[in-house]
């Protein structure tokens, strides 16, 4: 069978059985705080599990993008090392929400693997729970009896808390689980050894594909258990691991799955394949990380994530530059050409996710984007491992880090290009200011959540699109979270006018009386689909009667910028074309932040008419088309503008202003009018990524203050400009006499410096075998002190000459050694290493090659102990 012939059968079985199939939710998570990714089939069914929502269908079935890149769920580093571990991964699933339970699970589960999918019953295995006395839970014999029905005692194996009991976290909904184990050996080998003795051992030939999880208890903050009210089946399946089974293969990449990337990766490079799994097959390696990581890359694009600096976007930016460091190294890949793969990924799966079809050329653009800025901060990292100061053969630990962490290089490349130089790494000391940073990041993230006290299990329903006040509510539960040590207080109503923050949309902010008691409401924030009033303080009595009042100028602003947003989404693409979708937007009080797609900046011409045309539909007054609980299939037949990345139910609500002109499936806020809005003005126009634009914009009162404050700005430029008819040809003339100015001064200053040279020259005294000059200079240029202390060096092959000078209350340190005393042997000094040392003494830092570096600080009385620093440090060199 091939793969979509796996994933097909998996999906009509379960369809057979009454299951719902619905589509996989976004491997970006955005609608819970606790994760970057989804990791796990169930993340978008938690909500169903924490008893928060209600589902429509009992059974479920699905295929899920999953990413397991970060937390305790982080595979990344053995990627590539072996055959069967990835990034991101497909989990089948099937799910029972109070419904079906063990029995069935069980049943299904054997009918599906050996009646439908033809695994040999004989090669088979299941673990079930073997109890935890210490907390008070039985061995699961219920579902060792069922298992009995299929297979003999001897296959059905007792597990630990560790493989036989799933949590979803440190709090929550968990339970014991069943998994089952396929023995993959030939023949002889399971003659020989029996296949229950190497259950769950890794690299043993006996895999695990399937965990049926069934969720009866609620973990308590306190580590207590608690039964729920009702009882669930989370079942996952390996998609990969289940085509290496049914295809006869001992390696997920030696399946459909992979093979033709890793085959167009053969034809780009000329190399070949060689399907071995050894640590030192590195070309072999490279090919596996590229393959996996090409598909984590362009899925986590495809649903909204674009690579960038922190959260989510740092770890696909990460994961990309990995697969570029194993091309570059091991592959001699020194162009971008990771991007020139996509075409084979799309062909292959495509059609399960059209997602990747319909944006292959923006994720293309994307990628191939990010791998040439890399490549040249590879190059980067590689002159910098050139410059490194070593000292007894030995790269410090921390030089390594810095490596790994400024510029990606992974310590096992570092390992190998000091191995290629005869030098050694440091790797403790590597591993401790990894430690270090890990510790840090905790810190930063440290979050102690409480259980919710829970006062009703009445679920949160929002009443805000009709009104911004109500009495009447409950406070169905409440917690406080600890972020950073400091309290954070939320609060539950199970009816609220306070919109969480979600779709790009800010929060609402207001305030809650319950009783006489009076309470600011800090922010409003959605967890699995439970809206969360942050306030200042809990409720001395929470079960009293509650009155919440949404701050009506504050929302009023959020929804005129959002409706803004709305009207600019649709004038590009009447002005740029239909291809400029939105990747991303932030609305708030004080602006709108809009990112669309676009392979080109806008011309000044093409954002005047966007701006023209937005103000436009502002003065026609359109009124809003509000239609809630819409079917999700009549929602597509109407045109409605649907985002990928986006998770959507069964039914759906479409806001419309003017049909032929901007309709969108949307759960935010809005003006009822478009003439609310006033005035709209775009602020700024800026490159986010390759192919991805962002557009600042501002609207009603704010875009008022904003024409004010530039025509106030304007004004001022005027009166110090003597009220000039033309301000602009003023500041033209007055720049080029500052540049006329500049070039004077910088020759003054280099006929200073060639002034102080033969004085300077003169104060050379030997330090052993080294010329040495250490010297404060009147001089402020710094390309004019650079140029002399060259100038010092180049006369000398053994000098060492430091130059300090003050400008504006700040020190300057500049440090050239002659290229033949620099260096990082025995007994050579490097320029880099030394001023580090040496910016202390003047409370700054610095950096640079072995045979030049400079400093600057904020302390110039410390020049002197700087100077007196570098001489001793060239004394005891030896």
């Amino acid at each position: 069978m091939t793969s979509a012939e796996i994933r097909r059968a998996f999906l009509d079985f379960f369809r057979e059985k009454q299951h719902k199939v619905v589509p996989s939710a976004p491997i970006v998570n955005k609608d819970d705080p606790s994760l970057l990714f989804t990791n796990a089939g169930m993340n978008q069914f938690k909500e169903y599990f924490l008893g928060d929502k209600v589902p429509a269908n009992r059974r479920v079935a699905d295929t899920q993008k999953c990413m397991r890149v970060s937390g305790k769920h982080n595979d990344l580093d053995d990627v590539g090392r072996d055959g069967t571990h990835h990034t991101m991964f497909e989990m089948l699933g099937n799910w029972s929400f109070g419904d079906y339970f063990k029995d069935e699970a069980i049943a299904w589960s054997w009918e599906l693997l050996t009646d439908r999918l033809g695994i040999a019953k004989d090669q088979l295995y299941a673990t079930v729970f073997e109890g935890a006395e210490e907390e008070g839970i039985p061995v699961d014999d219920e579902a060792r009896n069922f298992w009995l029905r299929y297979l003999p005692e001897d296959r059905v194996l007792y597990g630990s808390k560790k493989d036989n009991f799933w949590e979803m976290g440190e709090t929550g909904p968990c339970g014991p689980c069943t998994e089952i184990h396929v023995d993959l050996r030939p023949e002889q080998e399971r003659t020989k050894t029996p296949g229950r003795e190497l259950v769950n051992v890794d690299g043993s030939g006996v895999v695990e594909i399937w965990n049926n999880v069934f969720i009866q208890y609620n973990r308590k903050a306190d580590g207590s258990l608690v039964n729920l009210p009702e009882r669930h089946v989370d079942t996952g399946m390996g998609f990969e691991r289940l085509c290496m089974v049914l295809q006869g293969k001992t390696a997920t990449y030696d399946t459909d799955i992979f093979t033709p990337t890793i085959a167009e990766i053969e034809r780009l490079t000329g190399l070949t394949y060689g399907a071995s799994y050894a640590p030192d097959a590195k070309a072999d390696m490279a090919m596996r990380v590229v393959a996996d990581h090409l598909r984590a890359v362009a899925f986590t694009i495809a649903d909204g994530q674009l690579p960038g600096s922190s959260g989510a976007g740092y770890v696909v930016r990460r994961i990309l530059r990995r697969a570029v460091r194993y091309a570059y190294s091991f592959l001699d890949r020194k162009e971008p050409f990771i991007y020139q793969l996509l075409p084979v990924l799309v062909r292959e799966m495509g059609e399960a996710f059209p997602e990747l079809a319909r944006q292959q050329e923006q994720i293309a653009r994307i990628v191939q984007s990010e791998e040439r800025s890399f490549l040249q901060t590879l190059e980067n990292g590689l002159a910098r491992f050139a410059s490194l100061y070593v000292e007894g053969g030995m790269i410090d630990g921390r030089d390594a880090f810095e490596l790994y962490d400024t510029f990606g290089f992974p310590i096992d490349l570092t390992r190998l290009l000091a191995e290629e130089r005869g030098l050694r790494v440091d790797e403790q000391g590597f591993q401790r200011a990894l430690q270090e940073q890990k510790d840090r990041s905790r810190q930063d993230a440290a979050k102690e959540v409480g259980d919710w006290v829970v006062l009703s299990p009445e679920p949160s329903v929002f009443i805000g699109y009709d009104v911004l006040s109500d009495a009447g509510a409950q406070v169905t539960k409440y917690r406080t979270v600890k972020v950073k040590n400091e309290p954070q207080y939320q609060l539950v109503l199970d009816r609220t006018p306070f919109y969480g923050e979600s779709g790009g949309q800010a929060g609402d902010i207001g305030i809650i009386r319950i009783g006489e008691e009076r309470l600011e409401v800090l922010d409003t924030v959605k967890e699995n689909d439970l809206t969360v009033h942050i306030v200042n303080k809990l409720p001395s009595d929470p079960q009293a009667e509650v009155y919440s009042e949404v701050d009506g100028m504050d929302r009023e602003k959020i929804s005129a910028h959002h409706t803004g947003a709305h009207l600019l989404h649709a004038a590009l693409h009447e002005v740029l074309g239909e291809h400029a979708v939105q990747k991303g937007q932030d609305v708030r009080s004080g602006k709108l932040r809009f990112d669309f797609s676009h392979f080109e900046r806008p011309t000044d011409e093409e954002l005047e008419r966007i701006e023209l045309l937005v103000n436009r539909k502002i003065r026609e007054n359109i009124p809003l088309l509000e239609q809630r609980d819409v079917p999700i299939a009549e929602a597509r037949n109407s045109g409605a503008m649907m985002l990928f990345g986006e998770k959507y139910g069964d039914t759906v609500r479409i806001i419309t202003f003017d049909q032929d002109f901007s309709s969108e499936l949307c759960g935010g806020t809005h003006v009822p009018r478009t003439g609310d809005l006033g005035f709209f003005k775009i602020t700024s126009e800026s490159a986010l990524a390759a192919g991805i634009r962002r557009i600042e914009a501002v609207a009603g009162l704010r875009a008022e203050w904003y024409v004010r404050g530039r025509l106030a700005l304007l004004t001022s430029m005027r009166e110090e400009l003597k009220n000039s008819s033309d301000p602009v040809g003023a500041i033209t003339s007055l720049q080029e006499e500052n540049r006329s100015l500049k070039k004077s001064l910088e020759k003054l200053q280099a006929s200073q410096a060639n002034n102080l040279k033969g004085e300077l020259e003169a104060a050379f005294e030997d330090i052993g075998d080294v010329k040495f000059l250490a010297q404060q200079v009147n001089l402020t240029d710094a390309a004019a002190i650079k140029n002399l202390a060259f100038q010092l060096t180049g006369e000398n092959e053994r000098a060492v000459v430091l130059l300090a000078s003050e400008n504006d209350g700040k020190a300057l340190l500049t440090l050239a050694i002659s290229k033949g005393l620099a260096g990082t042997s025995q007994g050579a000094l490097h320029a880099g290493a030394m001023i580090k040392e040496l910016a202390k003494h003047i409370r700054g830092g610095g950096g640079g090659q072995p045979f030049f570096a400079t400093a600057g600080g904020k302390e110039p009385g410390g020049i002197a102990a700087a100077l007196q620093r570098a001489r001793e440090l060239v004394a005891g060199r030896e």
